[in-house]
């Protein structure tokens, strides 16, 4: 897994890769879906409704007869109000990436957090379960900037860091990461303890798919 490559930063997607926080985000989505009188689904579902924002969440999640513009708006305004008060009730680190970061920042990497999911719950997120670690940019999604895998937001973080792409390891577990990835010409790493199927990651231009966070180290290499 070792690469002859020069790294200088990593790029972490959030949710579902550095952060469990499947449970926390159905439940808030389920009760937005009840409160306007949409059934919910089993929490296990919305590992394929989450990774393209909030909307296109609602716009899986919705019976096919309901996911006109008005109704997913409503939806996700209702999201917002039942995940601001729920954010961080279930949510946590997955095993291994406290030690993972403590060894990026050893080998002299600069960390980083780019998101699907509105700016404001990323910034959230980041500095309850990720303050220990000094992430130079956080970015999650934000009105007037297309979201991932457009890469637009993944270039802006490279040049905020001073770095070219393709000094960049994007880590990530879903195709959009991995197409953000391709796209911005940065190294593509899939995890595979995160929402989507090692197929999947592959598939969307994965050039490595790690089953453990330490294994991350192994690609940057030391410093």
């Amino acid at each position: 897994m070792m690469t002859n490559l020069k790294f200088k930063a990593v790029l972490f997607d959030l949710d579902g890769t550095l952060l469990d926080s499947l449970v926390d985000i159905a439940d808030s989505a389920n009760q937005a879906l009840q409160h306007l009188g949409y059934p919910g689904h089993p929490t296990e579902a919305y590992k394929t409704f989450i990774g393209d924002g909030v909307a296109t969440l609602f716009r899986r999640a919705l019976p096919t007869d309901h996911r006109d513009d008005q109704t997913v708006a409503r939806c996700v305004q209702s999201f917002h109000e039942s995940y601001d008060k729920g954010w961080n009730v279930r949510t946590r680190l997955y095993d291994g990436i406290e030690s993972l970061l403590d060894g990026l920042i050893a080998r002299g990497m600069n960390l980083a957090v780019l998101s699907n999911k509105p700016e404001p719950f990323t910034r959230a997120c980041v500095a309850e379960y990720c303050s220990a670690w000094p992430f130079r940019v956080v970015r999650g999604a934000r009105d007037g900037v297309p979201n991932k895998p457009d890469p637009t937001s993944a270039l802006e973080i490279a040049r905020l860091l001073g770095c070219e792409p393709g000094e960049i390891v994007y880590v990530g577990d879903t195709s959009v990461d991995m197409m953000t990835a391709q796209r911005a010409g940065m190294y593509a790493v899939g995890v595979s303890w995160g929402f989507r199927s090692v197929e999947e990651l592959k598939e969307a231009g994965a050039e490595v798919v790690v089953d453990r966070p330490s294994q991350v180290l192994d690609i940057v290499g030391r410093s």
